[in-house]
């Protein structure tokens, strides 16, 4: 009897133990107000921070702590005691954008394994030649790689990346779940349906607008008495975007005594905004496949880039010359200083003020909310990405006008940075720790909620129901307007969730270079050196020097066919 009795208790106590170490953290992690013996402050700092303010520091330090501490992260000493990994990153600086993320967390990483991390930042610029010279020449200097997913064409189908699917679900490792995040998002983090990056940023493109003046009774009087129509709230298609930029540039309407601007681009080259003529130019060129699946990419629906079976660039089409013409309409309802903007300029503008709307990525809902930034806190509203009432039709080849059924395409236009394990790490599993910490629930909803990580939302626990798990006290215990983020949430969720279409997401070798040409070429048409055809057509003829130059279309060809997901027919 007293043998039975033994023998219960003692499986009762090893159940109990196995049930505590599947569920909560080990023993080692939390020890009072510690983690791995480290205070909140040795981990994050005052100059972790992007701010002078106590309060902000002091806020921020304690929803990092309390997020790191709810993460579970196993001991991973046995792993790391003594090593070093190099994590190679976007470089923004130690508190600057994606870069400031993984210097954020390292002193965690390193708390939990007694490992060393060291940081190689390369400038956006150089991203396309320093990582893969470095592997070219066989010096292999990085573990983990924080990149766009535009580089997968180059990293997955010259080897040097290695799946993680291994080590996913592994208790060794921090827990994360793929299934979470959206799967427009996901797809960029997979290639020929293995898994290769965690979680970390989602970038999809919004446009955000000024709820308090769209939304003023006495506005939409006035707009009605000036031009006979209802003032666009917010606007749904490009063309009532550009009337109310039209009409509310050089008006006052913060009641200041200054004019403001209509819109709030940046345009300078180098700085981004050929992504963004991506993601307005979709709905002016694509259009659905007109099957049972809308989404079905064939030789002339869902295309964008090339012609999926020539590889002859498409950036020239009807579509996309309209769009440019548009664009250039669109930028004279703001400042001719935009034209030597930077993406961190055309922002501050809208947070101080001083624009009516600007179209951009997830970053510009959280770095609204930031006093030291912003003055439209509570003003801010946000909606999916317009749509277009003008398309061009590449099945009747000609532009199409349908102002009651407009063209819609969702985007997942810019980086989505996330860390890639390379396939010459000599430690892939103390790697992969840093990759899945950083992927956990409550640290990547912390890193999403400070802007200026820029970290963008991406998965079911940072949206609302029915589409995910979040509440409005997630954000407003962040000190976030409850307003506000009942407008940008929701958007950001039908962006990545809900669009008939999506543009498809360049993924073949050499990408960097087809957009940089892209870039250079908007810049000539946006500051009037070349109308939109002419610039369009010369990077139609860069790119297809770019192919020569990779070897031709016969090689690149069947990646891009499989990065589109198109079948041959």
């Amino acid at each position: 009897m007293l043998k039975s009795r033994f023998r219960f208790l003692t499986l009762l106590l090893i159940f109990v133990l196995s049930l505590n170490m599947l569920t909560f953290a080990p023993i080692a992690t939390a020890q009072g107000d510690t983690f791995f013996g480290k205070t909140a402050e040795e981990l994050f700092p005052d100059d972790a921070f992007p701010t002078s303010s106590p309060e902000v520091i002091q806020a921020e330090r304690a929803a990092a702590f309390k997020g790191l501490m709810a993460a579970n992260i196993p001991d991973g000493h046995a792993l790391g005691e003594g090593k070093t990994i190099t994590v190679a990153t976007l470089g923004q600086g130690s508190t600057g954008g994606i870069s400031g993320t993984i210097y954020f967390w390292r002193p965690a990483f390193e708390a939990a394994t007694g490992a060393k991390l060291e940081i190689a930042e390369i400038p956006f610029g150089q991203l396309q030649t320093t990582i893969p010279t470095d592997f070219l020449t066989g010096q292999n200097t990085y573990d983990a790689l924080v990149s766009g997913s535009w580089f997968y064409g180059d990293y997955v189908t010259n080897g040097w990346i290695q799946p993680i699917d291994q080590y996913i679900g592994d208790k060794r490792f921090p827990q994360w779940d793929p299934s979470a995040t959206a799967a427009s998002i996901h797809e960029l983090y997979s290639w020929g349906g293995k898994q290769y990056g965690t979680q970390m940023d989602s970038d999809a493109q919004l446009l955000y607008y000024r709820r308090d003046i769209l939304g003023d009774p006495k506005w939409q009087e006035q707009y009605k008495k000036d031009t006979g129509e209802d003032l666009p709230n917010p606007p749904k298609t490009w063309q009532e975007l550009l009337k109310v930029t039209t009409y509310f540039n050089g008006k006052d309407y913060n009641g200041d005594g200054k004019p403001g601007d209509g819109i709030s681009l940046h345009l300078k080259v180098g700085g981004q905004g050929m992504f963004h003529f991506m993601t307005l130019s979709a709905p002016f060129s694509i259009i659905p496949d007109p099957g049972s699946d809308p989404r079905k990419v064939t030789k002339t629906h869902n295309i964008y880039w090339f012609d999926p079976d020539t590889m002859e660039p498409l950036i020239n089409q009807p579509g996309q010359v309209a769009a440019l013409e548009f664009l250039q309409k669109l930028a004279a309802t703001g400042q001719q200083a935009q034209f030597g903007w930077e993406l961190g300029e055309a922002w501050q503008n809208f947070f101080d003020g001083n624009a009516i709307a600007t179209f951009s990525w997830g970053d510009v809902g959280s770095l609204s909310q930031n006093p030291d930034k912003s003055k439209i806190k509570g003003k801010l509203g946000a909606t999916t990405i317009p749509c277009s009432d003008t398309w061009y039709d590449p099945d009747k080849k000609e532009m199409v006008t349908d102002t009651m059924h407009p063209n819609c395409v969702g985007n997942t236009t810019g980086g989505s940075w996330h860390p890639t394990l390379s396939a010459f790490s000599k430690e892939p599993e103390l790697t992969y720790f840093f990759m899945a910490m950083i992927a956990t629930q409550s640290i990547n909803f912390f890193d999403s909620t400070t802007g200026w990580q820029g970290i963008d939302p991406c998965c079911s626990y940072q949206l609302f129901p029915p589409k995910g798990s979040a509440t409005i006290e997630d954000y407003t215990a962040s000190g976030f307007n409850a307003d506000d983020f009942k407008s940008y949430i929701p958007a950001y969720a039908a962006n990545v969730l809900d669009m008939p279409i999506y543009e498809t997401y360049l993924r073949i070798p050499g990408t960097p270079a087809y957009w940089t040409a892209l870039d250079t070429r908007l810049s000539e048409a946006m500051t009037g050196q070349k109308s939109a055809k002419q610039a369009l057509d010369d990077t139609a003829a860069d790119w297809n020097k770019i192919t020569a130059d990779a070897g031709g279309p016969d090689v690149l060809l069947k990646v891009y066919q499989e990065s589109i997901g198109y079948t041959p027919q």
